[in-house]
């Protein structure tokens, strides 16, 4: 059996390199909701609530979607499950700019919507896929490489989309906010960004269509398994566990993404201009993104996975801790250096998971990627405190308690016994 998962097929390694533009892709996308976030509650004037819907409509469609996701997954095969997904990013982007014109911030939340469910199939595929192709010891490695570009997408786009989103129009120093043309600039430049974005996917998903003949001939090859209900996931308890913990970390990292622009804007942190504040953002994610690069070489050595995990779930903690408890650049900097320790736990959760699920792989990362839903949850719940206090420090304790909650993931997969077939197989038709 060692000697068949050894023998992998001719073009793996360009493969791999195919699949990881698309963890670029959906990085990129997806940082744009902190901008979004200060961007629309200004324009539309929202409160902190309600401007938090834009997340909340981002990651809902992964609770929503990933489950038939994988079931399309089983059908399709990867090329064409992920050139569906990209097609479904752009036809979401185009939504944007209907609604803007409409006035419409419904609108938006629904383009929003279309969008995250594209990334849903997009992640669905994606992560699996790379933690098969290649040797199962190096699962983790490869996965946080990938995720290494994921990050890398996520550091550009506040650094892009901040600029864009978060000058000129309302943001002026001398504009009104219920001036018709300065929310007309500022509409039309979230318009901008998304037919840019719209662009972007549009030649990736050009790109993979090229590729598809290279990616269906490194990916394994499928099972009967592969085509079972994406339910099945829920009889395996690691799966579940698994899926909590993914619900868990995405919550807790996005509810600071999203809400540290206006935290580092705020006179109690750093007392600088929306833009400014946003294009810092970009570090948050960057932390991320060198840390991932970090824990890939860690994890080449003989340091376990879940020891890198416990480590970084334990100091994000920590963090969270401190930013509740102090005020100016010490809690500026605890918040934006979590990041750097969120790096690995996204990519590590998930091949842990899949290493200890007894479910078969394409049902294990459906359940996975419906746990991304707590990116829903959790901001929300954030954004009611941020109204409610004086300060935005509090928010801070509802990422605590995700990172400790992690801590107790961590310690039960060094503990748990790893199914030898968990990383062997792989969903889809070719």
């Amino acid at each position: 059996m060692a000697d068949i998962q050894q023998a992998k097929p001719k073009g793996t390694g360009l493969a791999f390199a195919y699949v990881t533009t698309l963890f670029f892709a959906w990085g990129f996308v997806t940082s744009l909701i902190g901008p979004l976030i200060a961007a629309v509650r200004r324009v539309f004037e929202l409160s902190y609530t309600e401007a938090t819907l834009t997340t909340f409509a981002w990651f809902i469609a992964y609770g929503i979607a990933s489950i038939p996701a994988a079931a399309l997954l089983g059908r399709l095969g990867y090329s064409r499950a992920i050139i569906v997904a990209l097609v479904t990013m752009v036809a979401g982007c185009l939504i944007v700019p209907i609604a803007t014109l409409a006035d419409f911030y419904p609108g938006v939340l629904i383009a929003l919507f279309v969008i995250a469910s594209g990334v849903t199939l997009l992640q669905v595929g994606a992560n699996p896929l790379v933690a098969a192709l290649g040797a199962r010891k190096s699962s983790h490695a490869r996965l946080n490489f990938s995720q290494f570009f994921n990050s890398l997408g996520t550091t550009l786009g506040p650094l892009i989309a901040a600029p864009i989103l978060l000058t000129g129009g309302v943001f002026a120093a001398d504009a009104i906010i219920t001036d018709p043309v300065s929310r007309a600039e500022s509409l039309r430049s979230i318009d901008l960004a998304f037919l840019a974005v719209g662009l972007f996917f549009a030649v990736v998903a050009g790109f993979i269509f090229t590729a598809r003949k290279t990616i269906n001939a490194a990916a394994p090859a499928p099972t009967a398994e592969d085509r079972m209900s994406p339910l099945v996931a829920l009889k395996s308890p690691w799966a579940v566990f698994g899926a909590l913990a993914i619900f868990l970390y995405v919550g807790s990292e996005v509810t600071i993404g999203d809400l540290l622009t206006n935290f580092l804007h705020s006179p109690e942190i750093l007392n600088i201009p929306l833009a400014a504040a946003g294009s810092m953002v970009a570090w948050y994610w960057g932390g991320a993104m060198v840390g991932r690069l970090v824990g890939g070489l860690l994890m080449l050595t003989r340091i376990p996975a879940t020891t890198i995990l416990l480590v970084n779930t334990a100091v994000a903690a920590i963090l969270c801790l401190v930013v509740t408890q102090t005020s100016g650049t010490t809690a500026a900097y605890a918040a934006i250096a979590i990041g750097f320790f969120n790096s690995i736990m996204f990519p590590t959760i998930f091949t842990l998971t899949l290493e200890r699920s007894t479910a078969p792989i394409p049902a294990t990362s459906g359940l996975l990627v419906f746990g991304i839903i707590g990116g829903a949850v959790l901001p929300p719940i954030a954004g009611q405190i941020a109204d409610r206090a004086a300060t935005l420090n509090p928010v801070f304790y509802v990422p605590l308690i995700g990172y400790l909650l992690l801590v107790g993931f961590a310690l039960a997969a060094s503990r748990a016994k790893v199914q030898q077939a968990a990383v062997t197989g792989t969903p889809g038709p070719h």
